[in-house]
């Protein structure tokens, strides 16, 4: 059982540069907020008591481990919650990864402080971290090359047959990706591209490496949050996308767009009640409401339309048992879920860790993220060779062309982050 956490209150630091200061270290984690109102906290740890690598199945009940009830942080890969719509696959990421941290810091944006938290351990552990801060600075453009798996005419393909799907009544909706390889010059690590992505932080950015394995992400997209205490579960799907632009006008304009759109709408509405579906397997009867619905919410280089579901979880609920009941989640799948999953199987390798979900667990409250904006990285001798992907939403009016331009105003980030 975890014991309970030990806190110590100390003058703000930024983040970023206390993370920089323990990038080598073992199980170096950064998850990295904008301080906005849906972020925060922000939260530095390295050097975890405790490791797990479920490399298939089963891997939740790992979650149900009172060993693994405060201090966690995991990564559970998409293909785990699509293998029952899929079938077997080979794998190319573990199922899940969980790490237990006995020193971590937090980082109140909102009051400019520090706590020190140590469980089991005297926090000074994680106060002594503020003093490794450093300043990082700006690295260079860490990969030589960002390379499509697939040329742009296959995804459009993907696109139009999809489209088929639904008009022959097969689906709904299918969230389709692309995705992009390369690898980091010699010398480069994973945390340069976390670094490079600063100036365009997002609520649930997030750096985490564990042995030769680490993902960079800058997810706008909450998956759940869940306070055991209080019951209350929420999600924010995300559904309905434009690019951003430099003329104030024009990008008013996009935005206004964006809210207008009855193609977007109706495609957030589907996710909407897709994710009220899956909120009350775990939910008290009848305390599932969509709180706030077709939000435009501006991102650095995108605009997002958001919606925002709420409900009571049931008293025999944890956090192990509403990831079981809701993931993948549903804005990167499709309706209905599991047809979606199939098809998505049929134009796409396994994700891994794309659109999975990487969360937190400390006093009582889980926060899971959707891993969007993401890339994987994994070590091979001395190199790091990185994986990324984008998806648009497919319905029945979906244009392939528009939805291959949506996919390049998703990855620009981080393709300018790896690149330049």
């Amino acid at each position: 059982m975890s014991p309970a956490p030990a806190t110590r209150r100390l003058p703000w630091r930024e983040p970023l540069a206390v993370a920089a200061g323990l990038r080598d270290r073992d199980g170096a984690l950064a998850l990295l907020s904008d301080g906005g109102p849906l972020g925060r906290w922000s939260f530095v740890a390295a050097d975890p008591d405790r490791v797990v690598v479920e490399p298939v199945e089963g891997a939740l009940d790992r979650l149900r481990d009172p060993d693994f009830a405060d201090g966690v942080v995991g990564l559970l890969a998409y293909d785990a919650g699509a293998r029952p719509a899929t079938g077997p696959r080979e794998p190319v990421w573990p199922d899940l990864i969980l790490a237990r941290y006995p020193s971590m810091l937090a980082f109140d944006h909102e009051a400019r402080e520090v706590l020190a938290i140590g469980r089991g351990v005297d926090p000074a552990i994680a106060a002594g971290w503020l003093d490794l801060a450093v300043e990082p600075g700006l690295p260079d453009p860490p990969a030589s090359a960002f390379m499509p798996e697939a040329p742009g005419a296959a995804y459009e393909a993907a696109v139009a047959d999809v489209v088929a799907r639904i008009a022959s009544g097969e689906l709904f909706q299918a969230n389709i990706a692309r995705a992009w390889t390369g690898e980091l010059k010699a010398g480069a690590d994973p945390f340069d591209v976390m670094l490079r992505l600063a100036g365009r932080a997002s609520a649930y950015g997030a750096f985490w490496r564990i042995g030769d394995r680490a993902i960079v992400s800058n997810s706008p997209e909450l998956f759940l949050t869940f306070d055991a205490l209080s019951g209350r579960i929420e999600t924010r799907p995300i559904k309905g996308t434009r690019p951003r632009d430099p003329d104030p006008v024009r990008d008013a304009a996009l935005a206004a767009d964006l809210q207008a759109s009855a193609k977007d709408r109706a495609e957030n509405l589907m996710i909407v009640d897709l994710m009220r579906n899956d909120l009350a397997r775990a939910a008290v009867t009848g305390s599932v409401v969509v709180e706030r619905l077709f939000e435009v919410e501006p991102l650095p280089t995108v605009h997002h339309l958001v919606s925002t579901v709420v409900a009571r979880a049931r008293p025999d609920i944890g956090a192990a048992d509403l990831l079981e009941e809701t993931f993948p989640p549903g804005s990167i799948t499709g309706a209905p879920k599991h047809q979606a999953m199939k098809v998505i199987a049929v134009h796409e390798p396994p994700r891994g860790p794309w659109c999975g979900s990487l969360f937190h667990i400390a006093d009582g409250r889980l926060t899971a993220s959707v891993l969007i904006r993401t890339a994987a990285f994994e070590r091979d001798g001395e190199v790091w060779r990185f994986r990324t992907l984008a998806g648009a939403g497919i319905v029945a009016d979906s244009d392939p062309a528009s939805e291959l331009a949506e996919t390049d105003a998703k990855i620009r980030a981080l393709r300018e982050a790896l690149l330049g």
